[in-house]
């Protein structure tokens, strides 16, 4: 199937029109992004963290040191949900009540469950990683063996997932559109900002290239249809 089935835990109820259940549209939104946000219960209390993650095939890798009590958490839920999200641009209308966001959102809910093997773990260290940022996996000294048995390595299925998505300009009422005040979107673009040099680097080191190279997309407004 190229869509997820709605169902009560993804369908998007408000702004259904900007609702996406399709799968590859679904998954470029969770590519092009590398911070998501988890809730977890912890005792009587719900709490939301946001985390680094990476995404192979149909689940969304996660992770953290053994005593984490997010994913510890996690674990022993029946099921896990996560939200990403993208701001593009600030929609500035005639009318402060028709002030709005341009977006891209994500929401998955699935099974957490624990990544144990070796290999498997490494190779989702490396997915997060490179998630983040692409090419420093390998211009960087990968995790020991201590490192590696101190972390705890998640996967959230990604069983049901939605998406709701805003592109389009302001939707002012036309008794408004007569007034002196400017309407359109203010875009947000995310680009990089100086680079800051450790003091203890090594003399001479230069600038890696995934550090040269890092970009981040954000989406242009489209037009109304």
């Amino acid at each position: 199937m190229s869509e997820f089935e709605k169902t009560q835990l993804n369908k998007v109820i408000r702004g259904s029109k900007r609702a996406s259940y399709d799968k590859d549209q679904i998954n470029s939104i969770l590519d092009s992004h590398f911070i998501c946000y988890v809730p977890y219960i912890h005792g009587n209390t719900s709490i939301v963290i946001p985390t680094a993650y990476g995404r192979k095939g149909s689940q969304i890798l996660i992770h953290g040191s053994n005593k984490n009590r997010m994913l510890l958490s996690l674990l022993d839920q029946e099921l896990a949900s996560l939200t990403v999200s993208h701001m593009d641009g600030l929609v500035l209308a005639r009318s402060v009540f028709h002030h709005s966001v341009n977006y891209r959102s994500v929401t998955v809910f699935g099974k957490a469950h624990l990544i144990e093997d070796r290999n498997e773990k490494m190779d989702a260290l490396e997915i997060i990683t490179e998630n983040i940022i692409p090419g420093r996996w390998s211009e960087a000294r990968i995790p020991n063996e201590k490192e590696l048995n101190g972390t705890l390595v998640v996967a959230i299925d990604i069983e049901e997932a939605s998406a709701k998505i805003r592109d389009v300009g302001a939707s002012d009422e036309v008794a408004d559109h007569d007034l002196d005040v400017w309407a359109g979107v203010l875009e947000i673009d995310t680009i990089p900002g100086n680079i800051v040099r450790n003091k203890d680097c090594k003399p001479g080191l230069p600038t890696p290239e995934s550090v040269k190279n890092f970009t981040i997309q954000n989406h242009n407004t489209q037009p109304e249809a």
